[in-house]
């Protein structure tokens, strides 16, 4: 007891050095640096002569057109509930496809509109399911390609869509494989699968063949750096990315017969990174460009055709770009540029005139902001890697022994890259220098370098994190007693691991949606991440060592935890689970130690409702400026005009608001009923006859893991469709019965 109450009196002695919250009026509103673009996902119609965008509609990212020549956008969807995810035109230039899921659930279907009455069709109409465009066709304009786990959660089915009727045909149903390479007609050309040691088999048939022959196997280590991308028009090519005999992926193109993957023919290939980003041409599916990125993109010439766009384009505005929609005809392009202190603009080139034509910025409020630059430093490992990483100093600063915010990038396969970020512009603008660092583990930069991160969860990938910190000290960047730790998803884990691992180095930490137990995570994995679960073995750890993953997980070392936490969960994240995050709390709860939590109900992986991010926002303003000194914009009506519930405070005032109290029986469901076909409807009846007939076709032994994802919809069903599900639960339940008394 002792012990504790003398490690509470030290957070108290560590958050009162720190400064109070220090309104400013000259900070950038939260609301202009994390409310809704005024345009964004822009992209050309086919003809050249429309615009789409996303645009809000009352606060929410909706679907919009607008003819080119200027004339009045008018909005095609009306969501209130959840923004639209990818947007694009279908080939018919009459429609745009898009994608949105239900409360934060990423169970994503595939939405086609109409441009002149706004017609909406759900085009993968399947509760529970998750769904994608794999591909869509200059050849089929009134088609395209969709994957969906609609029979086995666990596996995508591929499907020939008409985006005009919703009419469904299945191209290829999908028995146990990661996913399916189609040529250019649409034909099932390869197919992939996991072996027991993680590696990737990839198969092939010819293009009138029906017999499957192995074609190439990516063994576990090069996975991350080697992979199919597709063919070119003619067939004669399978293009992709390759690290076998090499430690950077190269742009390579392989013969699609058996054999051919023997003899790789390099199209490009560097020593500083992985290749990256690129322009295809329209017509032959052949590469014209490829770009490098290692601290900035850079662009390679492939095609001369091309030459004169790429010069051309990088004079034409500041920053790095990219082509984000072409015309059918590829006269026309929309131009993408990323700063690093300024927003995207997009711009249209015309391609035979060499001209651009400015169209507008995302954020138009922050054009002429304050806004700071991004610079790329080269970070050493104490063990002699080198970290590509980026480091943000407040504008006007001398960049000296200022408050910092190691600002920990999700994955971990994933990187941190150079260009316009509104949380290292937001913290920098509160005075915290930010430090973005590509630890091991962080993809882009080479198989040797990813894979240094396998198994050093908790371990050297922690240490990395560790070394940014001693760089930017020893730089005299960063006061070593204002050090915060902040992330979401791994960088969430990285946030409690460096909390738990190494307290007396961080000043408090910033967990977002992270998990908080690495066997829990790995044992609700949604069930489409089943698959490839062989690759945590590799890279994370096996379940069968229960004490390895109690060794790498925050939870099991929470009694070392003396420092301030807060922490954000969507409580739908299918990905990382509410209980990772309850659990954290509870523990340290039970001991006594304070910890800031923040639930939005409506959220899932992340917060995608602007009012919800700006919520939580306001939250680590303050708990920042409490705890390492920066300054903080006012709360206002922020949390309140969001779904935040404030499930505990840790010791912040947060003026205005009240801890959430959940009323008794919140969260539980109701029983599932007992529900007769003749107790639905019509139209309900004809979806379950199809999901009875997919159940009917699947092995009794997924049945189970059906029942649970069911189970999870329910949760988040509208009432009117509780009965609907109710009904097919009843009858998994009577099909696992069966088979369970069969089998005894």
């Amino acid at each position: 007891m002792l012990f504790e109450t003398m490690m509470l009196t030290a957070i108290a002695a560590t958050a009162d050095e720190a400064a109070a919250p220090v309104p400013t009026a000259n900070l950038i509103p939260r609301e202009v640096l994390f409310g809704n673009p005024e345009r964004s996902s822009v992209q050309i119609s086919p003809d050249g002569t429309m615009l789409s965008f996303r645009a809000p509609v009352d606060g929410v990212m909706n679907a919009w057109v607008q003819p080119l020549d200027g004339g009045d956008a008018r909005s095609l969807t009306t969501y209130t509930d959840r923004p639209i995810g990818s947007l694009h035109w279908a080939w018919n230039g009459e429609q745009l496809l898009f994608t949105k899921d239900k409360g934060g659930d990423e169970n994503y279907h595939v939405f086609s509109v109409d441009i002149d009455d706004a017609k909406i069709r759900d085009l993968t109409p399947v509760d529970g399911a998750r769904a994608s465009i794999a591909d869509t066709s200059r050849d089929r304009p009134d088609e395209v390609i969709v994957n969906m786990n609609d029979v086995n959660p666990q596996f995508m089915n591929v499907y020939r869509v008409n985006t005009r009727t919703g009419e469904r045909t299945l191209v290829q149903e999908n028995d146990g494989y990661l996913g399916f390479t189609l040529d250019d007609d649409w034909n099932v050309r390869g197919r992939a699968s996991m072996d027991d040691d993680g590696a990737l088999i990839m198969e092939m048939r010819d293009l009138n063949g029906k017999e499957w022959y192995h074609f190439m196997t990516i063994p576990s280590d090069e996975m991350m750096t080697t992979n199919v991308s597709g063919f070119s028009k003619d067939g004669t090519k399978l293009y992709g990315a390759s690290s076998l005999g090499r430690d950077k992926a190269a742009l390579v193109w392989w013969e699609p017969r058996q054999g051919g993957a023997e003899s790789p023919h390099v199209v490009f290939e560097s020593d500083k990174a992985d290749v990256s980003g690129g322009i295809v041409n329209p017509d032959t599916y052949e590469p014209e460009a490829i770009t490098v990125n290692y601290l900035k993109p850079e662009w390679h010439i492939l095609d001369e055709v091309i030459a004169k766009d790429i010069e051309a384009l990088k004079k034409l505005d500041q920053g790095d770009f990219g082509i984000a929609s072409r015309t059918k005809d590829n006269s026309k392009w929309i131009v993408a540029y990323n700063r690093d202190n300024g927003p995207p603009r997009y711009w249209l080139w015309d391609r035979p005139n060499q001209q651009g034509t400015f169209l507008f910025t995302t954020w138009p409020a922050l054009e002429g902001a304050a806004l700071t630059s991004m610079k790329g430093v080269e970070i050493p490992t104490r063990d002699g890697l080198t970290m590509p990483s980026y480091l943000t100093v407040p504008e006007g600063s001398d960049g000296k022994n200022l408050p910092m915010v190691l600002f920990v990038h999700g994955g971990p396969w994933a990187r941190d890259y150079w260009g316009y970020n509104p949380y290292h512009q937001w913290l920098a603008d509160r005075g915290y220098a930010v430090l973005s660092p590509n630890f091991r583990g962080s993809t882009g930069f080479g198989k040797n370098f990813v894979n240094a991160g396998n198994r050093e969860w908790y371990g050297k990938m922690q240490d990395d994190l560790n070394d940014a910190v001693a760089w930017a000290v020893e730089q005299g960047i960063a006061d070593p007693k204002r050090v915060a730790i902040m992330g979401g998803s791994y960088g969430g884990y990285a946030t409690l691991a460096g909390l738990t691992r190494d307290p007396e180095l961080f000043a408090c930490g910033v967990d977002i949606v992270g998990p908080s137990h690495v066997g829990t995570l790995i044992e609700s994995a949604p069930p489409y991440w089943k698959p490839i679960m062989k690759m945590f073995d590799t890279r994370v750890g096996s379940m069968d060592e229960p004490a390895y993953i109690d060794a790498i997980s925050p939870l099991t070392h929470v009694e070392y935890i003396n420092k301030p936490l807060l922490i954000g969960q969507g409580a739908n994240d299918p990905r990382v689970k509410i209980a990772e995050s309850d659990q954290i709390v509870e523990a340290m709860n039970k001991r006594g130690l304070p910890v800031t939590y923040v639930v939005f109900p409506d959220e899932g992986h992340g917060f995608h409702n602007p009012k919800n991010n700006m919520a939580f926002n306001a939250v680590t303003e303050e708990f920042l400026a409490k705890h390492i000194g920066g300054n903080a914009e006012p709360v206002g009506n922020d949390i309140a005009d969001s779904t935040a519930q404030i499930r505990d405070k840790g010791g912040l005032a947060l003026a205005g608001t009240e801890t959430y109290v959940a009323t008794e029986g919140e969260g539980e469901q109701a029983p599932v009923e007992t529900i007769t076909l003749d107790q639905l409807s019509p139209e309900e009846q004809q979806q379950v006859q199809m999901v009875m007939t997919q159940l009917t076709q699947m092995p009794i032994e997924q049945l189970p893991a059906v029942r649970d994802q069911m189970m999870q919809q329910r949760a988040m069903a509208p009432p009117d469709a509780i009965k609907l599900v109710d009904y097919i639960i009843g009858q998994l339940d009577e099909k696992i019965e069966q088979s369970t008394k069969e089998a005894g």
